[in-house]
């Protein structure tokens, strides 16, 4: 399988240690290009320092960018509380260039986790 884009939908407060085990248990042994979630997450320091230990960088994108992205699973208590039916599924999405959804969400110790494949064309 091809480099993943991971997105992740998670709480303010998250530490890293469940963010890498969620990944690491989704994902086993693939390549990750990256973690992408929604913007306001991008300053927590938990997202911050599992980023670091997977080696990969941090892509944030807006309530409204993400609302625009088709997702198998939209969650209406995902978009009252934050504006968009998807985190995770859409941020994927996004940071693999509109690629095509290879794990659909799954929430892995309290990490919502999905990824995606950039489509090769």
């Amino acid at each position: 399988m091809a480099e993943l884009a991971v997105g992740l939908g998670l709480r303010s407060g998250t530490p890293a240690d469940p963010i890498v085990a969620a990944v690491r248990e989704m994902l086993g042994d693939n390549e990750i290009s990256c973690l992408a979630t929604i913007d306001r997450r991008m300053g927590e320091p938990g997202l911050r320092d599992a980023a670091a230990e997977l080696g990969v960088a941090v892509q944030g994108y807006a309530a409204a960018e993400l609302a625009e992205v088709p997702v198998p699973n939209p969650d209406a208590r995902t978009s009252a509380a934050v504006g968009t039916g998807s985190v995770a599924e859409a941020a994927a999405i996004l940071a693999a260039g509109h690629g095509t959804l290879v794990i659909t969400k799954r929430i892995v110790a309290g990490v919502t986790i999905a990824a995606a494949q950039r489509t090769t064309g």
